[in-house]
């Protein structure tokens, strides 16, 4: 063997062995997660649960890993992602351009519109931007849903207010402190059939527009960490496959959401 292939052989195990030490061998990933979007993530009796949790654990399972959950206020998920707290965030979020230049993400295990919720007595119908001018709009803050209402309808004329969770949106609704609120239409159609959410109605158009409402909601995970990226990825493809995804799916909703 010549000197120049020696080196070259030599080369390439430093380089496997190297690559074989920074690879990090995943047995256990820790879910963040919101807790307070029903029906997609939510905690009751002190456990968390809903369909983000459902997918989260089928995945787990496919990835062969152990699954835990971090409950994480929503203003704080990304941040908490990116200090450690967890390898990964399970709570509907959605694929923007601008969570992208920040972390990495999986590809989308679902993907539903956002629309407009007034109370049942509002004479609000077209909710175009120039329809909605000096309304009072809600939505929580740090979502897609805030961003397109500070965005498009403050810029319109409308006054927008944040909140901290969809909850908090709800209850001002209710009582007649906003004129509307944006969110997703699957959350909003859980609240509009419960008790708290007699009061008030879907309006308007369903928004899909992919610069504001992303790609779909995928799984959020550190750009550090591609391995777990590609390890998600092929655990989506494979409940898709095998009728996992759908079993999920159809215990939540009478619709896929996929």
């Amino acid at each position: 063997m010549s000197l120049v292939i020696r080196i070259a052989a030599a080369a390439v195990m430093v380089a496997a062995t190297l690559s074989g030490a920074s690879a990090k061998e995943w047995k256990v990933v820790r879910i963040g997660t919101e807790g307070a979007y029903p029906p997609f993530n939510y905690i009751e009796n002190n456990v968390i649960k809903g369909f983000d949790i459902d997918i989260a654990k089928a995945l787990c399972e496919k990835m062969k890993v152990e699954c835990t959950f971090v409950a994480q206020d929503w203003d704080g998920i990304i941040p908490a992602l990116l200090a450690g707290k967890y390898d990964a965030i399970v709570a509907s979020m959605s694929i923007t351009e601008e969570r992208k230049q920040k972390i990495a993400f999986s590809n989308k295990y679902y993907n539903t519109p956002a629309t407009f919720v007034v109370r049942k007595d509002s004479k609000i119908t077209d909710t175009a931007p120039a329809d909605l001018k000096g309304k009072v709009l809600g939505a929580q803050s740090s979502t897609i849903h805030s961003n397109y209402l500070e965005d498009v309808y403050a810029k319109a004329g409308a006054e927008v207010k944040l909140y901290a969770k969809i909850d908090d949106t709800h209850l001002d609704l209710a009582n007649g402190r906003i004129d509307a609120l944006l969110s997703d239409k699957v959350v909003e159609l859980e609240w509009l059939n419960s008790k708290d959410g007699e009061c008030c109605k879907f309006t308007g158009a369903e928004y899909k527009d992919p610069k504001y409402f992303g790609d779909g909601v995928g799984v959020g995970i550190r750009k550090d960490d591609p391995d777990l990226v590609a390890m998600f990825n092929k655990a989506i493809d494979e409940i898709l496959a095998d009728g996992t995804y759908k079993k999920i799916n159809d215990k939540y909703f009478p619709f896929s959401v996929y």
